[in-house]
């Protein structure tokens, strides 16, 4: 029966038995198909003593570094987590954990605080600009907690021995087992753990989660979401960067969140996005609405956009699967920015047909030419066969009196004076670190290049592939001496002026292009 197609009435039997993870084996029989061996389960457990719940050993004055990213957000586009147990709060009859927690999101950077069950550590209330990534935790970082708590009462779930040969199954169509599938080494926060690895099938891919006995939360993790067909795509992802214990000062005391810097720049914050384009793109193969906010851009501020990708043939389905980029034009219809590339990605990505997008507003006073440039439909990592489209939407930006406008950096033409230690904000120097250690990917070390470059913290030598532009890219592979100097400079071996130095050197040299 080995690839035979199985019809007719016995087909349904068979679907049930696939549905429910069975392996028979069929022979074709008087009766039509006959089970000859029974069911086969998957089963776990590994040979380790002990149990382990989410938020195991947590404690006042921990403090977790993650670079994260989950699916319902961007489609897993990566962020930085940093979160601080800073002590007990009160909510009604409950005692929670108060978390502080600052998330650095590309150029954003939010800061407001979280609240944590104590014998789930699922994030409940806390700030609300907080509350996309607030959700991106809770089903990432945390998601164990639908197996393993701290109440051996609720359900079922209860601590969960790393010898038991399941921890529960998921909800979608099987029902894959959570098992532990083997004790192993795993690299996080710049250490070697032994961890216990949690893992399931789901759509044909493997997925993991590392946890460590008498560690809080998970210290790595690679999921995919459950397919029926095709590629699965990433469902989320993490990585511990860094913990410290017994932190008992704020270390976010001296962050300042962009919304309070925006708004000391005179940019309007709290907005609707109740500005409505609908545009067929200029080859008619697709239908582009887009709401923006606010109404009246201004220079140095930001806007968002929620695109939505329409069947050109029917103005309530959505498309799915779409790469797409932004891209500003200059008066030549010359693409002079792309918002995938400062994102440190090739395309933007929508699988369910629409994207909320944030757009720093680098531009001039008056009539800027955004462009949505559709590569096609297709999943995320497999190159669309239909041929690309586009539609122009132009914006009207207004001069903002209230914009600082700096001096770059403090360098003067010769290029002598360097800047101070104040003007290149920790976070940046944490990343090169991170970077050196290999933490996180060159997309992201470049995303803080980048930063440092719009902030007029880097002066853009002129090169002959362009110069005094605001984007950068990795023209190739990083050679390691460069990452050797970022972490002398994280360790503060060498100063500012000897790293920016460096950068400089990498755009002059062609190592990192500008656009």
């Amino acid at each position: 029966m080995a690839g035979a197609a199985v019809r007719g009435p016995a087909a349904a039997t068979y679907a049930v038995m696939a549905a429910a993870s069975v392996l028979f084996v069929v022979s074709a029989g008087a009766g039509g198909l006959v089970p000859e061996a029974y069911a086969q389960f998957q089963t776990g457990g590994v040979d380790k003593e002990g149990t382990w719940h989410a938020g195991e050993g947590l404690k006042h004055g921990d403090y977790f570094s993650y670079s994260m990213c989950h699916v319902d957000y961007k489609e897993c586009a990566k962020f930085r987590l940093e979160l601080w147990i800073e002590g007990d709060i009160q909510v009604g009859s409950e005692t929670k954990w108060l978390a502080q927690v600052v998330v650095y999101d590309g150029n954003r950077i939010t800061k407001g605080n979280m609240e944590l069950g104590k014998i789930a550590p699922e994030p409940t209330g806390g700030t609300e600009e907080l509350g996309v990534y607030r959700g991106a935790f809770k089903s990432s970082v945390v998601w164990l907690s639908a197996f393993a708590t701290a109440d051996s009462d609720q359900g079922g779930k209860g601590p969960k021995a790393f010898s038991d040969t399941s921890w529960g199954k998921i909800g979608n169509i099987g029902g894959e087992q959570v098992l532990p599938l083997a004790v192993e080494e795993a690299r996080a926060a710049g250490e070697t753990w032994e961890t216990v690895r949690i893992g399931w099938k789901t759509g044909g891919a493997s997925s993991n989660v590392w946890i460590v006995d008498e560690f809080p939360f998970p210290i790595k993790a690679k999921t995919y979401t459950h397919v029926s067909e095709g590629i699965p795509p990433t469902e989320y992802e993490f990585i511990l960067l860094e913990y410290k214990e017994g932190v008992t000062e704020d270390p976010f005391a001296d962050v300042i969140p962009t919304s309070d810097l925006m708004e000391a720049q005179g940019c309007e914050t709290g907005f609707d996005k109740d500005t409505v384009v609908k545009k067929s793109t200029v080859g008619a193969m697709y239908q582009i609405h887009v709401a923006y906010g606010p109404e009246d851009p201004k220079q140095g501020c930001s806007m968002e956009w929620l695109i939505k990708f329409i069947s050109k043939y029917d103005v309530t389905e959505f498309l799915n699967q779409v790469q797409f980029d932004v891209l500003i034009l200059d008066e030549n219809q010359t693409p002079i920015r792309s918002l995938a590339a400062e994102d440190g990605r090739q395309f933007l990505y929508t699988a369910s047909g629409q994207y909320l997008i944030e757009i720093p507003i680098d531009e001039k006073p008056g009539t800027t030419d955004y462009v949505i440039w559709v590569y096609g439909k297709a999943p995320e990592h497999t190159i669309p066969t239909d041929p690309p489209d586009y539609v122009e939407i132009p914006i009207v930006i207004y001069e903002n009196s209230m914009m600082d406008v700096r001096d770059p950096g403090g360098m003067d033409a010769g290029g002598g004076d360097q800047p101070g230690a104040a003007e290149i904000p920790g976070w940046i120097k944490t990343n090169a670190g991170w970077w050196a250690e290999g933490l996180i990917d060159d997309g992201s070390f470049v995303q803080g290049v980048q930063y440092l470059i719009k902030q007029g913290i880097i002066e853009i030598p002129a090169t002959e592939s362009g110069g005094g532009g605001g984007d950068t890219a990795a023209a190739a592979e990083i050679p390691g001496w460069i990452k050797t100097n970022a972490g002398w400079w994280a360790e503060g071996l060498i100063d500012d002026g000897s790293f920016v130095q460096g950068i400089q050197y990498l755009i002059q040299n062609g190592i990192m292009t500008v656009s």
